[in-house]
């Protein structure tokens, strides 16, 4: 009888044999032993199993056996869960469980189990803390509610006073220019105005009460110490006589003020027709907008690069799993705002183009101008975008605003970051290789399986990571004692390190809570932690405990606590144990499973199982794949179809009929009380993804130390733990750059971590939405950005994942990761995904000296290293919404297909018509197109097109195994003529690893139109590694071809009168001591 097993037949055999292995060993190694031997004997063969009568779902024997044996087990486990005796589910109205009170959470029993490890734990059965515990109240959302109150028709703005002069600019009193409308919270009554011109390029606009002292603290002021408050430049007495903004303010009607464009006469910014509504939980804001308006930022949000002009975007750090158009994991409250104006040709007139989507002439001169406008304010906060203007509403806080001139983005980008937001990081060279992840590696034998079996298909692998697998019972600092013990991590780490890779492990934001009453529950590095009073309290004082992964759990106090110098001292001592070269910060939201205080008067029920499924667990079983994979797998996606199915219906049985409801749904609204915030119910609404502020998040009432409530500071929570993190790292690695990748983040994060995407979906959605979110966080300063390489939710396959990771290829970080109980999906799975990996990773590895480059850049002037095409090219108005292309640096420019099945991709050439010259990679040869035309270019599965602009060089090394021998191969440099035959480019070199490099050498290379490159270097690093050739693209005939005069052999040099390609071969004698030895000039 034949057999044909599918790719979920598959799936679920690997998943289940894992699943009841483990299972029958923690029962007793003997049983688990026989399970191994009955698998290896049906596998070989060897026992013959009867094949079922009737192929339904799974076709072999040993697929139903190991149904029958898995289904079994889970029903065994389900009968077994503990139910709380009593109904914790329901609470009033506008309360919080265990908030500001301790609930009890019941539970029946007192088994007790052994653990593995060496020494015995003792636990109850495990507690499953019911679903309602993180299912908040009914709460309407204000841009939603038919009903809301219009705060600028209903509040009195305010009237300015007692203007004085300042040496930058001026002071001012805001009186309450009429009765309070106490709309969403308290009216405060005065106001301090405050406008600095503090630099050049930047203009500052302070709005605070005037009266904050220990009568009035309910009123937060974001803390310099916390987050950079620019003040003026040392320099600014004269720079800032030059700054091209103007400050215009108003009483009539009530209190405006508008930021001008001098040089041009165009308004940025105006609040002028509005009022400026500030209460102690609620300031609003308003800005006219011209029509059709460009702007990009506002993060962090899945979401096209061009915000759009109806759109609401909700700053609140959620742990969300990637909703488009909500908020998720950061908050940055920065914009940048493009405009476009057609310049007459006979006048030099400049009218504004506001056409939107609609091109425009190509043939006609066009001429772009760009500012930034950056809101320093931590609350929760919603900024409403619409056809004619942007409202800002946040929860409490100041308006500090500040405006940045630039005219052009890389101007406006480089002065927030190095003005405001704080410069990015410069990464170690090992950050930009490869990077494998999977929550779902058992054991160090399988971590160290996925590292061979790259090497095994000779894919470069530079990162090894673990999720949350390797920790005993999901606690940071500790690993498991069987599964990833200390001493088989370090011998497999010793390995690793030996051959220049490196292990990145996972830490999350929670630190579990012991049992205290339970002796052998003890958590060292909890203990440490309340000594230190490094933790956040309930306003009665006592510990806060909220509920993540460990069970119930205590969160780290950044702002008033012990928990900096507690955090260094547990990274450095686990540290001591396995040595990890890097650090993976994850749920920094921060992310708890459960409303309020949880776990207060519950530690005896720890550790506790999240009241939600987890993938794999019954009814949670992945059936999902991509768009169009029922196209290219019909019988795999005809039996997933059936499961899934199969599946959710087993669930709504198991459910049982759904609760009764009413055509009416009531929502809980809540009024201002005079002097009072309610900061678990505040009256404004904001439209948070998880509704509730308190909802799958630490609560807003919980305490720091300093009295500090996390309403105030929420957002801030990411940006503090990056913080924290960064300085462990420099007291384990005190010479080198700390490698941290981190979830949430605000701005000026980038100063201490890179970001990935978060929990993307294996999706060609998120494939696409990629790169607007690289773009976003560009702007945002955070360079060392990329995501979950083809998916991290549902199931992948083969042709989104082909594409996907010749995609990421071009991202500055590199990593492939997905969810537990999801298909495999590192590179070698597939061998056209193997195939098409090596194929990016070889253009990678020849562009790393380049990517690095860039990074060096970034971080010292604030440039881009992913760059939209508008930025690129500024004065072109049909480039305003480009996201599906993208520049790498300003010389790489990369078109990926990202729609299923295709063959081929669509694609501009910017600036073509008007000089731009482009160049194929793969073949070299200049690309001819007509202005503005959009090209089908082919592009069959492990292709993705990339193409080299004219009018750059670009100094190149060979492809490795690693970047540690990637950097001792001999170099290479291609130059890409313009039209007008010159080119240039540089290079930056150091150790790639010193926080303080000893040496670094800088090279700039350029050419001439007498044929001549040019190659110039400052510093005293020394590289000895020779140069081996050199290839001009678009190159005129040669003549004779020279290094510093010396003639070069003939048969080292090749010309193709067609193509315009030259190759000069032969150099490495020439440069023996090293390509930058000394300064050269090489002429044809």
């Amino acid at each position: 009888m034949d057999i044909t097993i599918s790719s979920l037949e598959h799936l679920f055999l690997w998943t289940s044999s894992v699943f009841i292995a483990l299972q029958a060993f923690q029962l007793t190694p003997l049983l688990g032993l026989l399970y191994i031997a009955f698998l290896l004997l049906a596998v070989t063969g060897l026992l013959k199993l009867r094949p079922a009568p009737t192929v339904m779902v799974f076709s072999t024997p040993l697929a139903l056996f190991n149904a029958f044996f898995y289904f079994t087990i889970l029903l065994s486990k389900f009968s077994q869960a503990q139910t709380p005796d009593a109904d914790t589910s329901v609470r009033p109205s506008g309360s919080l469980i265990g908030a500001t009170s301790a609930t009890t959470l019941p539970v029946a029993g007192t088994t007790t189990v052994a653990v593995s490890g060496t020494a015995t734990t003792t636990f109850a059965p495990m507690f499953t803390v019911p679903g309602a515990a993180d299912m908040g109240a009914t709460l309407l959302p204000n841009i939603n509610d038919p009903n809301a109150t219009n705060a600028q028709s209903v509040c009195p703005g305010y009237s300015g006073l007692n203007v004085l002069r300042t040496p930058y600019g001026l002071t001012a009193t805001l009186a309450l220019a009429g009765p309070a409308c106490n709309v969403y919270g308290t009216d405060i009554k005065t106001l301090n105005l405050t406008v600095e011109y503090q630099s050049s390029n930047r203009l500052s606009v302070s709005i605070v009460p005037a009266y904050v002292d220990a009568s009035n603290t309910s009123q937060y002021l974001l803390s310099p110490d916390l987050i950079n408050k620019p003040t003026t430049d040392s320099d600014s007495g004269t720079t800032s006589l030059t700054n091209d903004l103007g400050f215009f303010w108003s009483n009539e009607p009530s209190f405006s003020f508008s930021v001008v464009r001098m040089s041009t006469g165009d308004v940025l910014f105006s609040t002028y027709g509005t009022k400026i509504v500030f209460e102690d939980q609620f300031v609003e804001f308003v800005s006219s907008l011209p029509e059709n308006y460009n702007l990009y930022g506002l993060g962090e949000v899945i979401h096209g690069l061009r915000l759009g002009n109806n759109f609401t975007r909700t700053l609140y750090a959620a742990d969300a799993g990637d909703p488009i158009d909500y908020n998720i994991y950061g908050s940055h409250p920065f914009y940048l705002d493009t405009r476009y104006y057609e310049v007459n040709s006979t006048t030099g007139d400049l009218s504004l183009v506001t056409s939107g989507d609609i091109e425009v002439d190509p043939s006609l001169e066009y001429l772009s101008y760009s500012h930034g406008v950056y809101n320093r304010n931590a609350h929760g906060q919603e900024i409403l975008l619409r056809p004619s203007n942007v409202t800002w509403r946040q929860l409490g806080g100041s308006i500090d605003l500040y405006f940045f001139s630039g005219p052009t983005q890389a101007e406006v980008t480089s002065s927030y970051l190095s003005g405001a937001a704080g410069l990015p990081a410069m990464q170690q060279y090992f950050a930009f290789g490869f990077h494998q992840c999977r929550w779902g590696y058992a054991n160090w034998s399988v971590v160290q399986e996925v590292v061979e079996t790259y090497a095994e298909f000779e894919i470069p692998l530079e990162n090894i990571w673990t999720d949350i697998d390797y920790m005993h019972f999901y606690r940071d600092f500790e690993n498991d004692p069987v599964r990833f013990n200390y001493s088989e991590g370090q011998q497999f780490l010793s390995m690793l390190h030996a051959n220049n890779q490196h292990y990145i492990p996972i830490v999350d934001s929670a630190i579990y809570a012991p049992d205290a009453n339970n002796a052998t529950d003890a958590y060292p590095p909890f203990d440490r932690g309340s000594a230190a009073e490094a933790f956040m309290l309930n306003p009665d004082g006592s510990l806060y405990i909220g509920e993540v992964w460990p069970g119930y759990t205590v969160f780290p106090d950044w702002i008033g606590g012990g928990a900096g110098q507690w955090w260094i001292d547990e990274m450095t001592t686990w540290h001591g144990k396995v040595p990890w070269d890097g650090i993976w910060i994850d749920m920094s939201e921060a992310s708890s499973f459960c409303i309020g205080s949880c776990g207060s008067n519950n530690l005896s029920l720890n550790p506790v199982h999240p009241g939600f499924s987890l993938p794999g667990d019954p009814g949670s079983l992945i059936f999902a794949y991509p768009e169009g994979f029922n196209l290219t797998n019909a019988t795999e996606a005809a039996s997933a179809s059936a499961a899934a199915a199969s599946q959710s219906s087993a669930n709504a049985a198991s459910a049982g009929p759904p609760p009764a409801t009413t055509a009416t749904v009531s929502y809980l609204r809540t009024t201002p009380t005079p002097g009072v915030r309610n900061v678990e119910y505040p009256p404004y609404v904001i439209n948070n993804v998880q509704g509730e502020l308190a909802v799958h998040a630490v609560a807003p009432n919980a305490t720091h130390h300093d009295g500090t409530q996390e309403y105030d500071v929420h957002n801030l929570f990411g940006h503090q733990i990056l913080n924290a993190t960064y300085g462990a790292l420099l007291n384990i690695f005190p010479s080198k750059r700390p490698f941290i990748i981190g979830r949430s983040t605000f701005p000026g994060s980038g100063m201490f971590a890179g970001h990935w995407g978060g929990d993307n979906a294996s999706l060609w959605a998120y494939m696409f939405f990629s790169i607007p979110q690289a773009l976003s966080f560009s702007l945002f300063g955070i360079p060392m950005f990329g995501v979950d390489t083809c998916g991290f939710q549902q199931n992948t396959d083969e042709e989104l994942c082909n594409r996907w990771m010749q995609l990421s290829a071009f991202f500055p970080f590199y990593r492939n990761h997905n969810d537990l109980n999801s298909v495999p999906q590192e590179a070698y799975v597939w061998a056209s995904v193997a195939t098409a990996t090596k194929t990016a990773m070889t253009i990678r590895f020849q562009l790393l000296p380049y990517m690095y480059t860039l990074f060096y850049q970034a971080h010292t002037t604030g440039s881009t290293v992913m760059r939209a095409m508008a930025w690129e090219f500024p004065n072109d108005p049909n480039l305003a919404n480009a996201d599906r292309q993208f520049f790498l640096g300003p010389a790489i420019l990369v078109t990926p297909v990202l729609e299923q099945g295709a063959s081929s991709v669509s694609g501009i050439f910017p600036g073509t018509g008007k000089g731009a010259l482009y160049y194929d990679w793969y073949t070299q040869a200049q690309i001819t197109v007509k202005i503005g035309q959009n090209v089908t270019i082919p592009a069959p599965l492990g292709h993705i097109p990339v193409y080299v602009r004219g009018g750059y060089i670009l100094p190149m090394q060979q492809p490795a195994m690693t970047t540690t021998a990637a950097r001792a191969t001999s170099w290479s440099i291609l130059v890409a003529l313009s039209a007008e035959g010159t080119a240039s480019g540089s290079l930056y070199l150091d150790d790639g690893e010193s926080l303080v490099p000893n040496a670094t050498l800088y090279v700039e290379l350029a050419t001439t139109a007498s044929n001549q490159l040019w190659a110039s270097g400052r510093g005293l690093f020394v590289d000895t590694n020779p140069l081996a050739n050199v290839t001009v693209l678009g190159a005129a005939v040669p003549g004779n071809v020279t290094l510093n005069g010396a003639l070069i052999k003939a048969s080292d040099v090749s010309y193709n009168v067609t193509s315009k390609i030259l190759v000069v071969g032969g150099l490495q004698g020439m440069t023996a001591q090293g390509a930058w030895a000394q300064d050269w000039v090489l002429g044809w």
